[in-house]
């Protein structure tokens, strides 16, 4: 099977080649096929817009695929409680989708200021789409769950690692942001691993997943 990760996020493509570390399978980007067209997203739930964005992306390449196609698509994003679920599905477009980072996280600070700890409760949340045809000519068949990572927004950005809104993520669990535990570390508990690992339960109960 070929698999293709339908995003142009270096993190989320780092990230999710690190998932197939191990095994005899790959996993390509839409960098690594070149793909650059403008993907939709205009649903208003995480799920909607994975889905619209896996099944986009395989119309428009599985005709180019020689192999079995799986197209694997995700759509994340960091919930505030205080901000009543801000930015949410806009987490990337959040003050624009060319704003950088820093900015969207000073924002986001500057917004919980004088909030205490226990009122800056957050989770990062990530719905996984994934779409294949079982065989020739059949119809699309997909799937789409969602999982989360619990938290709170920090006091201030901490740690170099991750990316996106990573430093201002706080982990109890671990006293240390997102962005200041290692790579092997976050790919054990984040919200975009536990998707992953439910798709592959469900996707087993239909169909086979690739063994290394």
């Amino acid at each position: 099977m070929h698999f293709i990760f339908a995003t142009h996020n270096a993190g989320k493509a780092r990230e999710g080649k690190a998932l197939f570390e191990g095994t005899h399978h790959t996993m390509q980007t839409l960098a690594d096929i070149g793909f650059t067209e403008e993907i939709p997203e205009t649903g208003t739930t995480f799920a909607e817009n994975a889905l619209q964005k896996a099944t986009f992306v395989y119309e428009k390449w599985a005709a180019q695929c020689p192999d079995a196609l799986v197209l694997l698509a995700d759509d994340s994003g960091l919930e505030v409680d205080a901000l009543d679920g801000q930015p949410g599905v806009y987490s990337a477009r959040f003050l624009g989708r060319n704003t950088p980072y820093a900015n969207k996280k000073k924002a986001i600070l500057a917004a919980l200021d004088g909030v205490p700890t226990l009122g800056r409760s957050a989770r990062f949340v990530c719905a996984m789409a994934c779409c294949w045809r079982p065989a020739p000519g059949a119809p699309l068949c997909t799937l789409v769950v969602q999982d989360t990572l619990e938290g709170r927004i920090a006091d201030a950005p901490h740690g170099e690692g991750g990316f996106g809104y990573d430093p201002i993520f706080w982990l109890p669990s671990h006293e240390k942001t997102l962005a200041q535990i290692s790579a092997q570390e976050k790919n054990a508990i984040s919200h975009r691993a536990k998707a992953l690992r439910q798709l592959k339960a469900k996707w087993q109960e239909v169909t086979t997943w690739p063994h290394s």
